[in-house]
């Protein structure tokens, strides 16, 4: 079964999580992704194309988790972007999520959160773009 692509907001927390130091490689095809509130550990699976992780996006909504973009892009499969990261750094994700039960809503905070780190909108924008066609490129199916 192949992956959809995830909400935009996935790839901010996935830069996020790298930004706050959550994201552990294990080997070449397993990380661990700690959760924002630390409270829990999400395993991560990636050989090759085919990839699984323990977060609630893949594994009931079937779309590539912010912690299976974590692990691609410290294991260099997905670009990184070290001045977006730090403006992402220390957002408590979970808590804004079940706030607002909206990921626009919540993307608009985060948005003006990384405008006061210095970090524009559009620049933000640029990124998730690229980044969700680079994993529309990759074709990522579920491991089962």
């Amino acid at each position: 079964m192949y992956l959809k692509n995830p909400p935009r907001i996935k790839v901010l927390e996935a830069l996020g999580a790298i930004a706050d130091n959550r994201v552990k490689i294990i080997n070449e095809n397993e990380c661990e992704v700690v959760s924002s509130e630390g409270d829990r550990v999400y395993k991560v699976i990636i050989k090759e194309n085919l990839v699984n992780s323990t977060d609630n996006g893949t594994m009931y909504r079937n779309y590539i988790g912010y912690p299976i973009i974590a692990c691609l892009m410290l294991m260099k499969k997905l670009p990184f972007n070290e001045k977006i990261a730090r403006a992402l750094k220390g957002i408590p994700w979970r808590r804004l999520n079940e706030e607002y039960k909206n990921y626009s809503k919540v993307e608009e905070i985060v948005f003006s959160i990384a405008k006061e780190r210095d970090i524009n909108k559009e620049e933000l924008e640029n990124f998730i773009k690229v980044i969700l066609n680079e994993l529309g490129r990759l074709h990522l199916r579920k491991i089962k």
